[in-house]
């Protein structure tokens, strides 16, 4: 069984993840024995992970699975960052996707899906316009293209 817990801060007031780790493992298996009487009985084994194990081991800064987080001054078109929220970068041909692009992480598909279409738009654009059928618009001076 795995139990994916939301939300945990990264910057903990008077202690860090190292020392807490397994505290927070024994206040969730606490809350599902409340929940389901004789849970604890069936843990054979655990593994906490902590937002600074995830930091540490994929690179994901404070340990964000979405690469930033969902509040409204990181959604929309501030995701990524203003003015890249539509997949395109500032390299000719080079889309993002994925959680740190709008809507936002999960396993929707919904980013990838997002970036397909744009991309599909672009090159039928550039092909409108006797492009090579582009790869992507890119940006130019940092603009939309």
């Amino acid at each position: 069984m795995s139990c994916f817990v939301q939300y945990t801060p990264y910057r903990l007031r008077e202690s860090d993840w190292d020392a807490e780790r397994q505290n927070l493992g024994d206040t969730v298996q606490g809350t599902l024995e409340r929940f389901f009487p004789g849970f604890s009985d069936l843990v054979l084994q655990r593994e906490v992970v902590t937002p600074l194990d995830i930091e540490r081991v994929a690179g994901l800064s404070e340990g964000n699975i979405y690469h930033g987080e969902l509040f409204a001054p990181q959604m929309f078109s501030f995701r990524p960052a203003p003015g890249y929220a539509d997949y395109r970068t500032p390299i000719e041909g080079y889309y993002q996707c994925g959680s740190g692009t709008h809507p936002g992480g999960c396993v929707t598909g919904a980013p990838g899906k997002l970036a397909a279409q744009r991309i599909v738009k672009d090159r039928e654009r550039a092909a409108e316009a006797g492009g090579r059928g582009g790869l992507g618009a890119g940006r130019k001076g940092g603009r939309h293209g």
